[in-house]
């Protein structure tokens, strides 16, 4: 299990690396740093004194370890447009993604698990199909449509839910929710099943695929012979192995879910990092940019990480694979 753990993380820094090497390579093939930080009446003389003082005139190797030194920190420099750290305007908006993407991801798994098993177990149901004409319209339609239309229906038409913004908000510190309002509820509703919806679609339809298979092997046959109920030989035996490639695949989605917030920010005016992104390469800025490039990557690579121990820890095979490979 060590050795498992201390391998997965030799990768991901490799994937980090790279990741790092990209973001940094921003700054030197798109645009002029100096240009963005200073106006038109800048001499050539103060550009060059800047640019000696920001180390831009050094080695690229020593720039690029410079970069992942101040990266590892969460220093990410300064933003061009808003004059501010870039870590700083992060820190305000990191919350508000991680609640919209926690609230879609809890909405995901919980409707996309029970409509796959009820949609594998009654097929011929009248819901079945509801439920797989639901997943279809999920999958076909693009996100902004689909966020466009909730905001006519229940924002213009009904007048139910507020159609942008985050609500009222608690500060707690180092975090604000708007968990602990009324309003704030009621402003993540829309955003967070616009951003969910697919990924449901997807884990109902993987996991209604998965049932049906596993339902069909010669074990299940054997646990109904043995005279176990129903409920046992489908919650107890097949749901369980089904969830083992549905955890790989709906880590996937959690991630993507993060990384992907940016449409559904936009049309919901979320104020997140996505929405933040959008308006970074509006301005062409490279710091804000880069940064997001890397913590999406980080976010990643972490549910990667987290989905692979999941999987060893859920999959008893990987567990035999490996002590057989140690005992040879």
């Amino acid at each position: 299990m060590i050795a498992f753990i201390i391998r997965r993380l030799l990768q991901s820094i490799v994937v980090m690396l790279v990741v790092a090497l990209l973001a940094f390579s921003m700054f030197r093939y798109i645009g002029d740093p100096i240009n963005q930080m200073v106006g038109v009446e800048t001499s050539s003389e103060e550009r060059e004194a800047l640019r000696e003082r920001l180390g831009l005139n050094d080695p690229m190797l020593v720039q690029f370890g410079r970069f992942v030194a101040d990266a590892a920190r969460f220093d990410f420099g300064v933003s061009y447009q808003q004059k501010k750290p870039v870590s700083a305007l992060f820190a305000d908006r990191l919350p508000a993604t991680l609640e919209l993407a926690f609230l879609s991801a809890v909405f995901a798994l919980a409707c996309g698990i029970p409509m796959g098993v009820y949609t594998a177990l009654r097929r011929d149901a009248w819901l079945s199909k509801v439920f797989l004409t639901v997943s279809l319209i999920g999958i076909s339609l693009p996100t902004f449509l689909i966020g466009i239309l909730m905001i006519f229906v229940f924002s213009v038409w009904l007048g139910w839910l507020p159609s942008f913004g985050r609500g009222e908000t608690v500060d707690l510190g180092i975090w604000t929710t708007g968990l602990l309002t009324a309003n704030g509820w009621k402003a993540a509703i829309m955003p967070a099943i616009t951003l969910g919806l697919f990924q449901m679609t997807l884990i109902m339809r993987l996991v209604r695929s998965e049932m049906l298979e596993v339902l069909r092997t010669d074990y299940i046959k054997f646990a109904r012979a043995r005279g176990l109920s129903d409920r046992a030989v489908h919650f107890g035996h097949a749901l369980k192995n089904t969830l083992v490639p549905v955890i790989t695949i709906t880590g996937l989605q959690l991630g993507s879910i993060i990384a992907f917030a940016i449409i559904t920010e936009t049309v919901f005016q979320w104020p997140g990092m996505g929405l933040l992104f959008l308006q970074a390469i509006q301005n062409v800025d490279i710091p804000i940019m880069a940064a997001y490039l890397i913590l999406i990557a980080f976010f990643f690579v972490l549910i990667n990480l987290i989905v692979d121990l999941l999987y060893y820890a859920v999959d008893p095979r990987l567990r035999v694979d490996r002590s057989t490979s140690a005992g040879h």
